[in-house]
């Protein structure tokens, strides 16, 4: 059983990992659980650098992140982290620090749905030259999707309330109870 655990989302922008880390939170307080969500565009936008969006700006806002986490562990029953996340060594780091009580979901969906869904106007803006270096459509910045993640939320496939409900039930498994059991 994880009493304390941090949801770290991984995915495309318009995967919906933020829209599903919304709908978990709220189900989530029904449950009683003590929840906090970080993210990773709120926490961007809160440094008094500010960070842009090259590589290792990236790993820097993903490290601020699991140092947030981690120091705040203990005041919450669940860390929700929906963060695109596109490196794999960020995301070991965030698992070395972590340990157990973190678990990576990936939300996937296929950069040509994302794209078309593009609830930001990223894609269109790279596309015109307005934005240089989306994560996982330019080439010095590459989304390498998780090889192991604990959980796949397909939302091409699956609708958000259907991917909130399931990573519900996995959190709630986590700490060894079920939405049926409480």
């Amino acid at each position: 059983m994880i009493q304390h655990q941090v949801v770290w989302f991984t995915g495309l922008s318009g995967a919906g990992k933020t829209t599903i880390s919304q709908k978990v939170a709220d189900r989530l307080e029904v449950y009683s659980l003590k929840v906090l969500t970080l993210d990773g565009d709120v926490v961007r936008s809160k440094r008094e650098i500010p960070l842009g969006f090259t590589p290792e700006d990236i790993r820097a806002n993903n490290k601020l992140i699991v140092e947030i986490c981690r120091d705040s562990l203990s005041e919450y029953d669940v860390i929700l982290v929906p963060v695109i996340s596109p490196f794999a060594d960020s995301r070991a780091h965030a698992k070395h620090v972590l340990g157990n009580s973190m678990a990576v979901v990936y939300v996937h969906v296929s950069l040509r749905e994302a794209a078309q869904r593009d609830p930001k106007g990223l894609y269109r803006d790279q596309e015109s030259g307005k934005l240089q270096g989306l994560i996982g459509v330019a080439e010095e910045i590459p989304y390498e999707p998780p090889e192991h993640p604990d959980l796949i939320l397909d939302t091409e496939s699956s609708d958000v309330l259907s991917c909130a409900n399931q990573l519900v039930e996995y959190i709630l498994s986590r700490r060894g109870t079920s939405s049926s059991s409480t």
